[in-house]
Parts: C-alpha cells; sequence; structure tokens
C-alpha cells in the first residue's frame, strides 16, 4: 500500500521507521509545524519531521489539516492509507476520506477508556493498573472510531509517563503493521467501540503538574510519574520553584504536609497521608540531580515546600 504517515513526538517514531521498513511504499509524512523551543524560541522541526528529513521523505506541515493546498497535496499523493501516532491535531471528514482504507490510529490506552492527549499520563494519575494499545478507524470524533486490534499491558507500580510509552510505541508499531497487512488482503474488519466505559485524557497543563502536599503520598508518587517527562512535577520552596522527577512512598516517621527531612543518603517530604521520599529533583536555575545530592548541600534545612 501507499501510505502516508502522520506524527509528531518522538513516541510517533517506532511506528515510522516500522513503516518505512515494511513492503509498505512510505510517499510523505504529516506532522505538526516547526515549534518554539527554549529561551530563544528558535524554531525548531518535530521529531517526526528530522526523521523524514534525513530519509529524503516529503514532508507536510499544515498549520490546520483543512487547509486546501495541504488537501489538494494528499489527494496528489494519491494514498492507500495513512497510518497516525499522536499526530496532535483533528483531522476533519473531507480529509479522512482522501485514502481508500481511511486513517488508522495507534493510541495508547484500551479505548473507550482514556480518549484524548494523555492516555497514558491520565491512566497512571487515575491508579489504573493497566493500560493497552488500541489501533482504530479514525473519525471525526474524538477516538471514537472502530477498532481492529487492542491489546491490554499492565502498569507497572514505579514507571514514569515516558517509560511506558516507549514500550508502549515499540509495541503499537508491530500492532501497526499487522493491522495494514489485515487491511490489504481483506482479513481484518473494524469492530465499533462500546458506548459505555468512555472516559477523556486531557493533556496535562502545568497546572495538573503542581503538587498538593496535602494529598496522599500515593497520589503524589502518581502525580510525579505521570508528569515525568513532561510537564514535570513540581512545588515551590522560598518561593522558588522546585521540580520533583522522580519520588516513592516512604514508610518512615509521619512529617507535617510539605515538612522536610534529610539525612546523609535521603529526602523525605510530609504529605496528607503519609511520607514521600524524593529521589530525583531539579532546583530553580539548576540542573536535575539525585535529591540527597540536594540535600546534603543544604546544610540545615530553614524551610519545607510550599
Amino acid at each position: 500500500m501507499r501510505v502516508v504517515f502522520a506524527g509528531t513526538p518522538e513516541v510517533a517514531l517506532p511506528s515510522l521507521t516500522a513503516l518505512d521498513a515494511s513492503a509498505h511504499e512510505l510517499v510523505a509524512v504529516v506532522t505538526r509545524p516547526d515549534a518554539p523551543q527554549g529561551r530563544s524560541k528558535r524554531l525548531v522541526p518535530s521529531p517526526v519531521a528530522e526523521w523524514a528529513a534525513r530519509h529524503g521523505v516529503e514532508t507536510l506541515k499544515p498549520a490546520r489539516p483543512s487547509e486546501p493546498d495541504f488537501v489538494r497535496r494528499l489527494a496528489e499523493l494519491r494514498p492507500d492509507c495513512c497510518p497516525v501516532v499522536a499526530y496532535g491535531a483533528l483531522i476533519p471528514s473531507p480529509v479522512l476520506a482522501v485514502p481508500t482504507h481511511g486513517w488508522v490510529n495507534v493510541h495508547f490506552s484500551l479505548l473507550p477508556a482514556w480518549r484524548g492527549a494523555a492516555p497514558v499520563q491520565r491512566a497512571i494519575l487515575a491508579g489504573d493498573t493497566r493500560t493497552g494499545i488500541t489501533v482504530f478507524d479514525l473519525v471525526a470524533a474524538l477516538d471514537a472510531g472502530p477498532v481492529y486490534r487492542q491489546e491490554a499491558s499492565e502498569l507497572g507500580g514505579a514507571e514514569t509517563a515516558g517509560a511506558v510509552l516507549a514500550r508502549l510505541a515499540d509495541r503499537g508499531a508491530e500492532l501497526l503493521i499487522e493491522v495494514l497487512e489485515g487491511i490489504e488482503n481483506g482479513t481484518l474488519e473494524a469492530t465499533p467501540q462500546p458506548e459505555e466505559g468512555v472516559t477523556l485524557a486531557p493533556k496535562l497543563t502545568v497546572a495538573d503538574a503542581r503538587i498538593d502536599w496535602t494529598q496522599p503520598a500515593a497520589a503524589i508518587d502518581r502525580q510525579v510519574r505521570a508528569c515525568n517527562p513532561t510537564p514535570i512535577a513540581w512545588t515551590t520552596r522560598a518561593g522558588d520553584r522546585f521540580r520533583v522527577l522522580l519520588a516513592r512512598p516512604h514508610a518512615g516517621t509521619v512529617l507535617a504536609p510539605g515538612e522536610l527531612r534529610l539525612d546523609k543518603r535521603s529526602v523525605h517530604v510530609g504529605t496528607g497521608r503519609g511520607v514521600l521520599e524524593l529521589l530525583t529533583v531539579q532546583p530553580a536555575g539548576k540542573r536535575a540531580m539525585p535529591a540527597a545530592d540536594w540535600g546534603r548541600g543544604l546544610g540545615e534545612v530553614p524551610g519545607g515546600f510550599e
């Protein structure tokens, strides 16, 4: 089949690489426009755009997928199918109709649970014990199309969102190739999603990532893992923002919410229920470091987290 791949972040690369190595003909990629990065706000291409540039694959970067020039070029490419992984924009109905076999999306949840941009993050935040992969036919409604394949996967109790996405992305690439083969040879049909069990997974914001130390340690641990690698959980200390990249609940002395307790090997913080041990932190203006190293550099502790 002639395919045009749509995706933007790094999590899309395993599927893109698998497509390029398959018997299918990769004729172009669609990705989000270059985005400003860092303090300089320099425009930087997406990981998918960088991959396409290295491999000499035509790249389309519409600001909106409804743009006439994009729709015209997509029609000229005559794709049989458009595989999608984390593209980042809704595809309107007229564009969905361009490829013969539609747009086939790899989504990292067991739909209809966690429809939206952050399914793994929301699953971790909610305390789910499993997640999965759904390969489905894209429709105009958000992640509501009929399902070709679905596979469950357990959620490890210490996994960050980044770690879960990395392993699901690799398996999702394999499932995508299997689904495309089934579509091509006519042996695979999509099944409608159930109407019950729909939950939504909007993108996590910086506000979502702020730690409330009155919450239980287990809930804060889930928040820290859900927000890694982005937007990164944070708190404040003496008015400065302080990021927490890794932590874990700890059975220890009861501390007041936000209260710090240090020793040579560890940093503990009180919560609304239980104690949280900080493992990797990033104080304002510094690089990420082991929490114990940060703690040893404090000397006396003048105050806790706010």
